[in-house]
């Protein structure tokens, strides 16, 4: 860990033995404050790739995940100990070779890792993990050693598919100061979504296991949240992915209630550059780089961001617009296998942060709660994005995405939820276009 990581984690906890530290005594201890749950989740997706007729155009795969989850509570006394645990469990219910996204050069399918017979592959039957975390607390402040799962402007744990993606470092999280939250990381590994493994984090343009790959085992991040009035809130993130890239974020967050509704504003910049290796080493570069004669080179982007999201008597109205500039796309821990950013453009299939990408956003939800329907919800998203840079001219993408869901709110059958996704994305740039369909069944039963 840094030096000055260090140095804030033990600045935090003095500050929090000074001021806080007799609110331990209130702790409802290692049991007694325990919480557990078991999410069971049924997923089918199909994605077909229209145009450009690769070798695999039909990805189809179905499957069953669980994922039991214990929280402990916190011993008492003036420095509270816990552990919390997450298993997960995937089984493969229809996914043959051919039809689960994978060939005999891929990296994995959508939702299972892969295994190859005789150059011929296949997605595994089942696969399982194990994470455990260690924990601290000393008044207002938590520190956590192990799995985790963070999001936040920097980092963002990806859970997409049948199991949650995680990541295994350090995190510490104090709200000491009355609406000021901070929080500071290190990150050393990742575990995808559909993978039992640990293994180093990386970019686009990097992450390629099978040849000159390169990874990193260090990701530090940090930041602060400040609520400055009960409706408006402030941020600023963060993080270092080392010999990769370093990234700052500023955001703002206001609530605005006008007539019947309330108006919701986000506006995000983020400053991305190179670090170490990915400045001159060819291995370490990104991919979306326009620099220069090559496709593949240093980091170099800015973002700048705007959504408004307008609520009203169970309606949703949003309008957004995103900025990048810069010779590469937007850079985030990507290690190939699936994975998410905080961008508001970060969609069912495409993420919409190349470079030089000029993107605009219509939305539009609907909770029909108010007409006597609880929990069923449905809504729609259209993006369109141009001016992506490319060797042979600028281009452009869209994508229409789709939602319908109902969880059960009351009675037996509580949390038990039906959703369906579908997605639509085409474009000029070198890719095929895709239609893609997700079916998921869940459920939620809390343990303790």
């Amino acid at each position: 860990m840094k030096k000055s990581t260090l140095a804030l984690a033990v600045a935090v906890g003095v500050l929090a033995q000074q001021a806080h530290a007799e609110t331990q005594a209130e702790a409802k201890g290692f049991i007694e404050g325990a919480t557990s749950t078991l999410g069971i989740r049924n997923y089918y997706i199909n994605n077909d790739n229209r145009s450009g007729k690769p070798a695999q155009s039909l990805s189809t795969e179905w499957g069953q995940g669980f994922d039991l989850r214990f929280n402990s509570g916190f011993t008492q006394g003036t420095v509270g100990f816990g552990v919390d645990a997450i298993g997960l469990l995937g089984i493969k219910l229809d996914s043959g070779r051919g039809s689960n996204g994978a060939t005999t050069t891929s990296y994995g399918s959508n939702m299972f890792p892969t295994e190859s017979t005789n150059g011929n592959s296949k997605a595994v039957n089942d696969f399982s993990s194990l994470g455990l975390t260690g924990k601290a607390r000393i008044s207002q402040t938590v520190l956590k050693i192990g799995t985790l799962t963070p999001t936040n402007p920097v980092i963002k744990t990806n859970d997409s598919r049948l199991v949650t993606q995680t990541f295994t470092g350090g995190e510490i999280t104090s709200n000491e100061i009355k609406d000021l939250t901070l929080t500071g990381g290190q990150i050393e590994a990742v575990k995808g979504r559909n993978s039992t493994n640990d293994e180093g984090l990386s970019i686009a343009g990097a992450n390629n296991p099978t040849s000159i790959g390169r990874r990193s085992n260090k990701f530090y991040y940090g930041g602060a949240d400040y609520k400055i009035t009960k409706d408006l809130v402030a941020s600023y993130y963060y993080g270092e992915l080392k010999d990769f890239y370093s990234q700052n974020f500023l955001g703002l967050a206001h609530n605005w209630a006008i007539g019947p509704g309330v108006l919701k504003s986000d506006l995000r910049y983020y400053r991305s550059r190179d670090n170490g290796a990915n400045d001159d080493t060819s291995a370490y570069f990104t991919s979306g780089y326009y620099g220069g004669s090559t496709v593949k080179g240093k980091v170099d982007n800015d973002l700048y961001s705007y959504l408004a999201l307008y609520s009203v008597a169970g309606h949703t109205f949003g309008a957004g617009y995103q900025y990048t500039k810069g010779d590469s796309d937007f850079p985030w821990l990507n290690q190939g296998d699936g994975s998410s950013n905080s961008t508001i453009t970060d969609m069912q299939i495409q993420k919409f942060a190349r470079a030089g990408e000029r993107t605009w956003q219509a939305r539009y939800a609907y909770d029909f709660a108010t007409v006597g329907v609880p929990g069923l919800t449905a809504g729609v998203i259209y993006l369109h994005g141009d001016n992506i840079q490319s060797t042979t001219g600028d281009k452009t993408e869209w994508e229409r995405d789709i939602s319908l869901s109902y969880v059960i709110p009351q009675g037996t059958f509580k949390n038990l939820g039906f959703a369906w996704k579908n997605a639509m994305w085409r474009t000029n740039v070198a890719t095929p276009d895709q239609d893609e369909n997700r079916l998921i069944v869940s459920y939620s039963i809390p343990l303790l």
